[in-house]
């Protein structure tokens, strides 16, 4: 059982490792429309790395952001967290593979192997957590700057390359605590493997000998 849970671990934490690269590079974090008549309407989309925009005659237009010190300190941030997600993901695939107890890579040393899952499973936590941060803060800003009747800039709405983040932590940190999980249970159980096994060959036995002094008054006294 322990052995399907740590599988069913490892490919959840492989399915949101691919969802997390395939969020990086999508265009669409998020979208605005512009309004006018036919000819002048266009839709503008940004994501962490560049700003398109394609027109009525569905010719695309995108432009990288001149410079990474000029952007907003949320823009910034989510792209840090969002590489440090996918490096965290790695390592949380390798130390996984190694400690699955279906694995040959790390030997029979089953003590040491679900330690190195259970590592795994930290990593993919901490994958997750990255990527929910990432998406959520980017998702906050658009959200605030939307219901905000003041600011004059354009209003942009959440875009797929935000739910495709959402969707990649949950399935990380999703796989990372059943794989903490399948560890603590194997450990109890070897615990207590342990604490009911009997007593081995050749364990020492000690009785209390009891020793009596001869009665003065015995047949021996007088011999």
């Amino acid at each position: 059982m322990n052995a399907a849970v740590e599988a069913m671990a490892f490919f959840l934490g492989f399915f949101g490792w691919v969802m997390a690269g395939v969020a990086i590079p999508n265009r669409f974090w998020r979208v605005a429309e512009m309004e006018g008549n036919v000819i002048t309407a266009a839709t503008v989309y940004e994501n962490l790395w560049m700003s398109c925009l394609v027109d009525s005659t569905a010719v695309h237009n995108c432009q990288d952001f001149p410079s990474m010190l000029g952007l907003s300190g949320h823009v910034q941030a989510s792209r840090a967290l969002m590489i440090a997600s996918i490096v965290l993901g790695t390592f949380g695939l390798v130390a996984t593979l190694v400690g699955m107890q279906c694995s040959k890579i790390g030997g029979d040393n089953y003590i040491l192997k679900g330690r190195t899952a259970a590592l795994g499973g930290i990593f993919f936590i901490l994958q997750g957590l990255c990527t929910m941060i990432a998406v959520s803060w980017y998702a906050f800003n658009i959200t605030q700057e939307f219901f905000d009747p003041l600011y004059p800039g354009t209003k942009f709405e959440l875009g797929q390359g935000l739910y495709i983040g959402w969707c990649s932590a949950t399935l990380a940190l999703l796989g990372g605590t059943c794989l903490l999980c399948s560890c603590s249970v194997t450990t109890k159980e070897k615990k207590l493997s342990y604490a009911y096994r009997g007593p081995t060959r050749g364990t020492a036995y000690t009785t209390s000998v009891t020793t009596t002094t001869p009665h003065p008054y015995d047949r021996n006294a007088y011999v």
